[in-house]
């Protein structure tokens, strides 16, 4: 394991604001436990697990089981295939329920919106149902800040807000699929008991995202690396906040102890607030020496590649700082950690 990650999970265990100790002889289910998020937070579970003498244990129902066992190994992690929207194949005590597997890609939705509305709905609906038949302590549910919409330049974003999307637009089956299913996590709440929390989360880069992902982030850190110009296919006027692998971990293991049911919090780090311009700049500026620059290719239609409109997604984090969480890295440090996450596994 490269050193960018000990640091990040030992970190972690440091915080004051996790009740590590309540974990301890605990069993946890994580879905999307090879995405990002996911393999941070399992990875994060397993070293201060083994640190801490938790015996924590972690369960991860995947679709590619080899990927899983690649990542974890085979002795830290009980992995099971699991095809999402199916019912849950398992039979015992689970503690918390983490569900974080999703559709991702803005080029995915556009192609298969059916796909993403229903692996959203009918995989949450599948997991609920196992919580609602089998009692557990905790469902966090990781939403994302699309379900805001499109708000207006200088207003605070809070969690009492909801966007309203054309359903004649493919793109949205992203955004659309994830409020049905808060409205699913809120309904077995009220209605069976699970006890439900959502998890608002911006768009979350760091240590361990692949050097081919197609985010504007994963662009501009290949920029940086291979000492190319950054190339803007829009006005790059889209403002939003950003967030650490790490924090965004940190908000989870926060959540399950400290969140009231059937509440939403927002999860982003407010000091990252910027446009994607002023990222680009940022990265040619403090993260190249200044030896890339920034360039516009407009393209004509951007919505074909399937970019969102403009935002201005400027996020009110008061409710999950009022649990004690905070975020504790900046958009600088976020790329050069995921800088030296790639190099160290080069």
């Amino acid at each position: 394991m490269s050193s960018v990650f000990i640091e990040d999970y030992q970190m972690l265990g440091e915080l004051p604001f996790i009740d590590w100790e309540r974990f301890r002889d605990t069993t946890i289910l994580v879905t999307g436990a090879t995405g990002l998020i996911g393999m941070n937070l399992v990875k994060a579970l397993i070293w201060n697990g083994e640190k801490k003498d938790l015996h924590i244990r972690i369960l991860a129902p995947v679709r590619n089981v080899d990927a899983a066992k690649e990542l974890f190994g085979e002795d830290t992690v009980e992995i099971f295939y699991y095809e999402l929207g199916t019912p849950l194949p398992l039979d015992e005590h689970v503690d918390y329920i983490v569900h974080l597997a999703s559709p991702t890609s803005s080029k995915y939705f556009m192609e298969k919106p059916a796909d993403t509305l229903l692996a959203n709905i009918d995989g949450t609906r599948a997991l609920l149902q196992w919580a609602y038949e089998h009692p557990i302590k905790r469902f966090i549910m990781v939403s994302t800040m699309e379900v805001y919409g499109f708000p207006k330049k200088g207003h605070k974003v809070t969690e009492e807000e909801v966007g309203g999307f054309l359903p004649q637009n493919a793109r949205n089956s992203y955004p659309i699929g994830k409020i049905a299913t808060e409205m699913l996590c809120y309904s077995y709440y009220v209605q069976h008991d699970v006890p439900t929390v959502i998890l608002r989360a911006t768009q979350t880069f760091g240590p361990g995202v692949r050097y081919d992902d197609g985010r504007v982030f994963a662009q501009f850190m290949r920029c940086a690396i291979e000492g190319t110009d950054i190339v803007l296919r829009s006005s790059g006027l889209t403002e939003r906040c950003y967030l650490y692998t790490a924090d965004a971990v940190s908000a989870i293991l926060t959540a399950i102890h400290r969140a009231e049911n059937g509440n939403a919090y927002t999860v982003a780090n407010p000091s990252t607030y910027c446009s994607i311009r002023q990222m680009a700049e940022m990265v040619t500026k403090d993260l190249s020496d200044g030896k890339i620059s920034v360039k516009y290719d407009i393209a004509e239609d951007i919505g074909k590649l399937g970019y969102a409109d403009t935002l201005y997604m400027d996020l009110d984090v008061r409710k999950l700082e009022s649990l004690g969480w905070n975020a504790r890295v900046g958009l600088k440090d976020m790329f050069k950690r995921m800088m030296r996450g790639v190099s160290e596994d080069a």
